[in-house]
C-alpha cells in the first residue's frame, strides 16, 4: 500500500491553477498496481476564481519486464489512467471538463547505485466536452537522467538528483468535424527534480521550465510548472 499526499502548481500569463491530491496505490502483486488520485483545486483566470474538488482518476500500472543484475535494476511498464467527469464544470474557471479522459502509457527504467535513467511516452484521449468540443488529444514525451552523488546503506537518507526533458504536443480542437484556430500546439520544458527517501518515506520535487513553445493564437504561453509528493509506503 502507498499513500502519497501531491500539491501542484501552474502559472500561463493570467492564468493560475493550485492543485491538492490525496493518491491511494494498491500492489495486487510485485508487478501489478492499481490506484485512485483524489483531488482539489483552485483556479484563477483574471478577476474569475474557483475552487473545489477535482476530477477523480484511477489508475493501474503492469511491470511486464525486469532485469536484475549486480548493482541496477531495468524494468519496462505499462500504464493506464481514467480521469472520470467528476468536477464541476459550470464554474468559470471550470473545475472540470464536462467528460471523461483516458491516459494510456509505456515507460521504461534503469536503476543502478549511482545512476538512474527513465523514459516514457504517453498518449491522452481528450472526450468532447458539454459544449461539444473535442479538446484535442496529447502526446507527451519524457526522458529523465539522475545521479547518486553518495550510495548509503537502506538505514540512511538518500538523494537522487534529476534533470527531465519533457514534451507536450496537442492537437488542434474540434467543434462540428472542423478544426478551431486557436487551439493545439507543442512545448517543451527542462526539469530539474530532487528524489529523497529515508527507509519507506519518500518526497519527490521538481519544476518544469519552458524552454520552447509554438502554440496556435493568442494563448498565453506556460510560466511555469511546480510538483511536490510526499510518499508513505506501508
Amino acid at each position: 500500500m502507498e499513500i502519497a499526499l501531491e500539491t501542484a502548481a501552474e502559472k500561463a500569463g493570467d492564468e493560475k491553477e493550485q492543485e491538492l491530491a490525496l493518491e491511494l496505490t494498491y500492489g495486487l502483486t510485485g508487478d501489478w498496481a492499481v490506484g485512485v488520485d483524489l483531488p482539489w483545486r483552485r483556479k484563477e483566470d483574471g478577476a474569475d476564481r474557483s475552487r473545489g474538488l477535482g476530477d477523480v482518476a484511477l489508475f493501474t500500472k503492469y511491470r511486464f519486464w525486469r532485469r536484475d543484475a549486480l548493482g541496477l535494476q531495468e524494468s519496462a511498464a505499462l500504464a493506464l489512467k481514467v480521469v472520470t467527469d467528476s468536477a464541476d464544470a459550470a464554474t468559470s474557471p471550470p473545475l472540470g471538463k464536462g467528460t471523461a479522459d483516458a491516459i494510456l502509457g509505456l515507460t521504461w527504467g534503469y536503476e543502478s547505485r549511482k545512476w538512474y535513467r527513465w523514459a516514457s511516452v504517453r498518449y491522452r484521449y481528450n472526450g468532447a466536452g458539454r459544449a461539444g468540443v473535442d479538446r484535442g488529444d496529447i502526446l507527451r514525451l519524457d526522458l529523465a537522467g539522475g545521479i547518486r552523488p553518495r550510495p548509503g546503506g537502506y538505514l540512511e537518507p538518500d538523494t537522487v538528483w534529476l534533470l527531465e526533458l519533457n514534451g507536450e504536443i496537442q492537437q488542434k480542437a474540434r467543434l462540428h468535424g472542423q478544426d478551431l484556430a486557436a487551439t493545439g500546439g507543442t512545448q517543451w520544458f527542462v526539469s530539474p527534480g530532487l528524489f529523497w527517501t529515508l527507509r519507506n518515506f519518500a518526497v519527490k520535487a521538481g519544476v518544469q521550465i519552458p524552454v520552447y513553445t509554438e502554440r496556435n493564437g493568442d494563448r498565453p504561453d506556460a510560466d511555469y510548472r511546480l510538483r511536490l509528493i510526499l510518499e508513505w509506503h506501508l
